[in-house]
């Protein structure tokens, strides 16, 4: 395992977990990830950006580059959470070269991160831009889809890109469909399962702004 991280990395239950960086690369990763709770022991999170943007905080992530990883029965893949309310911005983040064994959840963007479910919907959020998937294959956990683009109503993600992605269910033959929601981006190869939910173009919401997220 080679790792070249810059400031604020937190290494605990959700893996990699960074609030705030300008660059971060790593490579060459097995995961395996399990937290214990209550006298049992359950999987969590491996390679997570966020949270980001908590008690309406500023947020800035980009150049950021994880590789030629393989992901081990966990709750999530790689994955990018931020909070409902926060501002700044997330770009530049490649994750490609990856192996997912059985993974809940192998890609997900979540803008409505929340830890209890009374969270009031809220119009600022942290931009999510230029987000690479490249080569990732393997199985996911059917109990979840095996994409996951969940992107706030005012700040689309824009930009996502998926490059050679083929995830198939670990149990059954039941192929699911990846969900997303005000997601902007392009395929660059037939992915598996096929992604017709992606929007083309940029959205006009973010035309109309002028707006320097970092």
């Amino acid at each position: 395992m080679d790792l070249t991280p810059g400031p604020k990395i937190r290494v605990g239950t959700n893996g990699w977990s960074s609030t705030e960086l300008m660059e971060w690369h790593c490579k060459e990763v097995v995961l395996y990830m399990a937290e214990e709770r209550n006298g049992g022991i359950f999987p969590a999170n491996p390679t997570s950006i966020g949270s980001l943007g908590n008690h309406n905080s500023r947020a800035c992530v980009s150049n950021i580059t994880v590789r030629d990883s393989v992901i081990k029965r966990s709750d999530n893949g790689v994955r990018i959470k931020t909070w409902q309310g926060g501002f700044g911005a997330v770009s530049g983040v490649t994750f490609s070269n990856i192996y997912m064994d059985n993974v809940k959840n192998p890609l997900i963007v979540d803008q409505f991160y929340c830890l209890t479910k009374g969270c009031a919907n809220q119009t600022s959020a942290v931009f999510v831009s230029d987000i690479l998937y490249s080569n990732i294959k393997g199985t996911y956990d059917v109990r979840s889809p095996p994409m996951h683009f969940a992107c706030s109503d005012s700040v689309p993600c824009t930009n996502l890109t998926l490059y050679e992605v083929e995830l198939l269910p670990a149990q059954g033959d039941v192929v699911l469909d990846p969900y997303c929601w005000n997601a902007y981006g392009d395929l660059q190869t037939l992915t598996i399962p096929p992604v017709s939910c992606l929007l083309e173009g940029i959205p006009n919401s973010l035309l109309k702004k002028d707006t320097d997220y970092c």
